[in-house]
């Protein structure tokens, strides 16, 4: 099973899309936009998901870099 929630590569122009559940929740430019989007999708401690394998995805690039490719 994957996780719920994908933070896809970074675009060309900067920031990374995130999807929750296969829905696009927004592009975010760094990690305080994709709490945002958690918290606006009802999940609490978002902070704390960020890192857990189990929850995001991190596809393409490194983990919390947000830079354009």
């Amino acid at each position: 099973m994957s996780a719920p929630i994908s933070i896809h590569r970074p675009s060309p122009t900067g920031g990374r899309r995130v999807t929750i559940r296969g829905q696009i929740a927004g592009l975010a430019r760094g990690d305080s936009d994709v709490v945002e989007f958690l918290r606006r999708a009802g999940l609490v401690d978002a902070e704390r998901l960020l890192d857990d394998p189990r929850w995001v995805e991190w596809r393409g690039g490194r983990a919390h870099r947000y830079e354009a490719a």
